[in-house]
């Protein structure tokens, strides 16, 4: 098979100032204060996957998932080791990410459509799908700024589900917008996985972790902790499925899975 995404002892350090301007530093110096700390946010990871696998990244909140996936996407680069891919990479890493407050969301699609490869005649043909799939139709000429952190959401996985790519990257998209769009959320990327495209998706829900991915990542402060089956992998964490809005049946979803 061929790797779709090889990550090679990958550590990425940030640093924590704990006061912010010059003055503060200088009095915290002559107090033998500590003025800043460093810790990594990603701890010599490695894996590969394959062209075509199913991976769910799970871990507690600040354990990295967000920072690991912001590097494959080429935002953030390792300070150490390296991250290799294959083909083109789209998906939706942070809710409303790259959009501009004061513009329309109907000029924020034509220009996120653009940074993430598609053509403007490839736009203009997707872009009543696009606007059918967001179900944001009498909100598309309201500044972005006016939408709601859900209505942000739709809107970029509206955008990012339609580009074609090889590498599709979900981070908690699921986390906002009400039943029947994360439904749907689901349901399209039930049709990515299946298309043999690669699927790299970052949730704390059990459920549709286990109804989408055939394979389980886990990250605690930074470092691979697990790399293996589905429900191992919750196992492992001790999440239980008590996420009712993400226990979607397969009827729901379309079909068996």
């Amino acid at each position: 098979m061929v790797d779709s995404i090889r990550v090679e002892h990958a550590t990425k350090t940030f640093t924590k100032r704990y006061q912010r301007t010059i003055k503060e530093i200088t009095v915290a110096k002559l107090r033998g204060e500590k003025t800043l700390d460093e810790f990594r946010a990603i701890d010599d990871v490695s894996f590969t996957v394959e062209q075509g696998e199913s991976i769910g990244l799970m871990g507690l909140n600040g354990s990295g998932k967000s920072t690991l996936l912001k590097m494959i996407n080429g935002v953030m680069r390792p300070d150490e080791g390296s991250i290799l891919t294959r083909g083109t990479i789209a998906g939706l890493i942070a809710t409303g990410a790259g959009f501009h407050q004061q513009l329309s969301g109907r000029d924020n699609l034509i220009l996120n459509a653009a940074i993430l490869g598609m053509s403007e005649k490839e736009t203009r043909r997707k872009f009543d799908s696009i606007v059918e799939f967001s179900g944001l139709e009498d909100k598309l000429d309201t500044q972005v700024g006016h939408y709601s952190s859900g209505q942000s959401a739709r809107l970029g996985f509206a955008i990012a589900i339609h580009v074609d790519s090889d590498i599709f990257l979900a981070d908690e998209v699921l986390a906002v917008g009400d039943k029947p769009f994360k439904r749907k959320c689901l349901k399209r990327m039930r049709e990515i996985r299946d298309s043999g495209r690669t699927l790299f998706y970052v949730s704390h829900a059990a459920g549709s972790v286990r109804k989408m991915c055939t394979r389980v990542l886990v990250l605690q402060d930074g470092r691979l902790v697990y790399d293996g089956p589905v429900d191992e992998g919750i196992k492992f964490l001790n999440y239980e499925d008590d996420d009712a809005d993400e226990e979607l049946t397969d009827s729901e979803l379309g079909a068996d899975i």
